[in-house]
């Protein structure tokens, strides 16, 4: 019966010490060797309330933020974890003293206290002449609260290590010469997000932020990212607490904006998601900042919104820390009263204990290892500076917060298969991004990855992302893709907003370097309406081979031997009367002349060259002026003979006696040479010119100025005008020394021939055209050597009896009867 009592007693005060709960020492402070300050929001002020008097902000009275109190429980358990090691600071403990920052606007009691010397703070004294309290702080967590307090710490360079400060501003050393950070700034994640539209080809996107250093930081970098790309920002717009959100959703509908990108902190996107259930916001695409991707609170909040659309998001990759659970169901296993005199300082109270250890480890995981890897870079320095070794660590040099930070910037330990280091700005060199998914049931699905600073990788199975769109991956333009062949025309100030047009013929599209313009192909190229790129013309000209070629080469030939022939002929015969009465020495001339004129014929076959284009007018231009120089002449002198000499005696003498046959030819070859000098001079003829172009040959010839050529073609006519003057004048000379009417016939058979020439170059645009050309040259040149000198031949041969002095003076004697009668 004695040992039933005594047991029955035993077990009333065991369960009444059960019963009790105890009041250990404040979770906000813990004695160490050396102290680090922290600083998290484990309390969110709104920053529109607004006091008319100072006073201290009671943080533990404001809504209690769950990620930031599971952050503040792992710096807790950083340290401790290290004080347990046996390696990292033997025989070295560190301590803590930790604040709640529940606002970047009335912030300073905490880090002012971080920063004193026993209670005081003395900003004049000499460097290091007293030891700050904290050698090193871990925080703050976002980049206004940085903003506020980090020019404190930058005084003695302090370090100041902060997990969620992402702002670009703190990598600029000159103004933040001591902070540090281990979460990746905003520009990474605004490269990941890019490369999220990029991926799925979203051009016309909303950019929602908060309206602070941190959001408007993230918009301008993202604005800067997009810049020269295709893609577009529609809307942007910056939230606060009161932030009217019904205009904001009413913009984006009427703009048709399908993806939104939300960079805000998880208690504006709280306001932001009631707010879409309350307008009933559907179908939208919604990229998340990694301050928000993996909030549960928020996952909860938008699970019962079916048709909200789908949420992708930038995160910290899912990284177990070991022996963390364990820390929390141990530390939650006692049962804490807590007391607001267990406070030493303002705001080092949670009033946390109803949370369950369940309900702090399955809170947003968000920047778990940026605090863990801040508060071991610090132990890491510190084990640099003591020395420590297997023996221990060295315990008579004096810790100075400038000498951590210099080790701290020297940083290079694995720590959970990363390897931690910083650059020259103090951003971190480690880590990754994992794009996660939400599915309807509230549960986040990693879909890829984003490396950093290892060989780049970025990849998204888009196969496990279950689109609101039936499965289709949704489309966010503002102007449709214009189809294969036509340029962007842009409608308004966004180039994601334009209109289609189709390239013409002779330019083409390239999208990858101008989808606005279409460019001109080049002079050897061409294409059609609506070409994606120029295909290169087939050139065509008339070769040596060529049977045109060939023929009116041998004509050529041809020519030249026969007027070889006549010449042999003329000079064996030269003191016979039809000689004479032909021109006598000037036949020779002619038929000269006749010769080298026939050169041009050869340059017009082969592929034109400046020499080719020069060369086939040359010699037939300056040789046949010569010729109808001569037949000029001829004209004049059969006229003077017979009607000027008696009516103009003076005249008929100067001409004899000056040779003004001879001097007239001579001016007319000298005048011809300077005007063709001087055509050639500032107008020469190009090559590789097109004549005509019919899809897809091109007709190569010469490029002539015919404005400048003219200028050689108008002594070449003047000659034929005189000669159609003079033949007039003498239509009724003797027949045998009626040598003008031949002339006449030889230059009707010259206009008839570039008549005919000229209307088969507008009728015809073939590769052929310059054999036609060379034709009408060559034909030319015949006109006068067969009409003109094969009469003169047939008599000489043939009637050698007409040939005669007798002969020629009856018939001047029968026409100056008939001119007496």
């Amino acid at each position: 019966m004695k040992h039933i009592l005594a047991y029955m007693c035993m077990l009333e005060c065991f369960l009444h010490a059960f019963d009790q709960c105890t009041v250990p020492e404040s979770e906000f402070q813990q004695e160490g060797d050396y102290l680090i300050g922290g600083l998290f929001d484990i309390h969110h002020v709104n920053s529109s309330v607004h006091h008319y008097r100072p006073e201290a902000i009671d943080c533990s009275s404001a809504p209690l933020i769950l990620s930031s109190y599971r952050r503040f429980q792992l710096m807790r358990f950083s340290v401790e974890e290290i004080n347990n090691s046996t390696k990292l600071l033997p025989n070295v403990s560190l301590g803590y003293e930790i604040f709640d920052l529940c606002t970047d606007t009335v912030s300073f009691p905490g880090p002012l206290n971080l920063i004193s010397v026993n209670g005081l703070i003395q900003p004049l004294e000499e460097p290091h002449r007293n030891l700050s309290k904290v050698i090193a702080v871990v925080g703050t967590y976002t980049s206004p609260q940085a903003r506020a307090v980090a020019p404190l710490f930058m005084m003695d360079l302090i370090p100041m290590v902060s997990y969620g400060a992402a702002s670009s501003i703190f990598s600029r050393k000159q103004n933040y010469p001591s902070f540090m950070r281990t979460v990746h700034p905003n520009k990474d994640v605004i490269e990941v997000i890019f490369s999220i539209l990029t991926e799925f080809n979203w051009k016309w996107v909303a950019f929602l932020y908060v309206d602070d250093d941190y959001g408007r930081d993230g918009l301008q970098l993202f604005i800067k990212k997009i810049n020269g790309t295709d893609i577009c920002l529609a809307y942007n717009k910056g939230l606060d607490d009161e932030t009217n959100y019904k205009p904001i959703f009413r913009q984006i509908n009427a703009q048709n904006v399908t993806v939104i990108i939300v960079f805000a902190p998880e208690w504006t996107v709280e306001d932001l998601m009631a707010s879409v259930k309350r307008e009933n916001v559907i179908n939208k695409v919604w990229i998340a900042g990694d301050a928000w991707s993996l909030n549960k609170k928020i996952r909860d909040q938008i699970q019962g919104i079916k048709s909200i659309g789908t949420v992708l998001g930038v995160a910290e990759p899912n990284m177990t820390i070991p022996g963390f659970s364990e820390f929390i169901y141990s530390f939650k296993a006692q049962t804490h009263c807590e007391n607001a005199k267990q406070q030493k300082f303002c705001n080092q109270i949670c009033h946390c204990s109803s949370l369950t250890a369940e309900e702090i480890i399955d809170a947003d995981p968000s920047f778990s290892f940026p605090v863990y890897s801040a508060v071991y870079s610090i132990a890491h320095a510190l084990h640099n500076i003591l020395q420590c070794g297997a023996d221990g660590c060295k315990e008579n040099i004096t810790v100075y917060p400038h000498m951590l930070l210099t080790e701290l910037r020297k940083s290079n330990f694995p720590l959970l298969n990363q390897t931690v280091q910083f650059d020259e700005n103090g951003d971190p060199m480690f880590g990754s991004y994992a794009i996660v998914f939400w599915d309807h049931d509230g549960n986040v699905h990693e879909v890829g990855y984003y490396n950093f600073h290892r060989s780049f990788n970025f990849s998204i199975n888009s196969d496990k992302i279950k689109w609101h769109t039936t499965g289709q991956v949704p489309t966010s333009v503002c102007s449709k893709e214009c189809e294969v062949g036509y340029k962007k025309t842009q409608d308004g100030i966004h180039k994601c907003c334009f209109n289609c047009t189709i390239c013409p013929n002779g330019t083409y599209i390239n999208i990858t370097e101008d989808a606005y313009n279409c460019s001109k192909c080049k002079d050897t190229q061409w294409s059609e309406e609506g070409s994606t790129s120029c295909n290169q013309w087939i050139k065509e000209y008339t070769p040596f081979t060529d049977i045109w070629a060939i023929g009116i080469m041998v004509g050529a030939f041809i020519l030249v031997f026969i007027s070889l022939a006549l010449s042999v002929l003329f000079a064996l015969n030269y003191n016979t009367p039809v000689v004479k009465s032909a021109g006598g020495p000037m036949c020779f001339l002619i038929l000269g002349c006749l010769s080298l004129s026939s050169l041009s014929v050869f340059f017009y076959f082969g592929e034109p060259t400046v020499a080719f284009c020069i060369l086939r007018y040359l010699p037939f231009l300056l040789f046949f002026t010569v010729c109808l120089a001569c037949f000029v002449v001829r004209s004049f002198q059969i006229v003077c003979i017979f009607k000027i000499a008696a009516q103009i005696p003076k005249l008929h003498s100067w001409w004899m006696k000056y040779h003004g046959q001879w001097l007239f030819i001579t001016v007319v070859f000298l005048i011809q040479a300077i005007f063709l000098l001087i055509n050639y001079t500032y107008a020469t003829p190009g090559s590789n010119k097109d004549m005509f172009r019919k899809v897809p040959k091109i007709i190569l010839g010469c490029d002539i100025d015919f404005k400048a050529a003219s200028i050689s073609l108008v002594l070449p006519l003047s000659l034929c005008a005189l000669c159609f003057v003079f033949s007039y004048m003498g239509k009724d000379l003797p027949k045998n020394y009626n040598e003008a009417k031949a002339i006449t016939f030889c230059l009707l058979l010259l206009i008839l021939t570039w008549i005919i020439f000229a209307t088969g170059r507008i009728l015809y645009q073939g590769k052929h055209i310059q054999p036609l050309q060379s034709l009408a040259v060559l034909s030319s040149l015949y006109s006068f050597l067969v009409w003109y000198f094969f009469l003169k031949c047939y008599i000489i041969i043939f009637k050698p009896q007409k040939n005669t002095q007798q002969y020629f003076q009856n018939l001047i004697q029968s026409y100056t009867k008939t001119i007496s009668q």
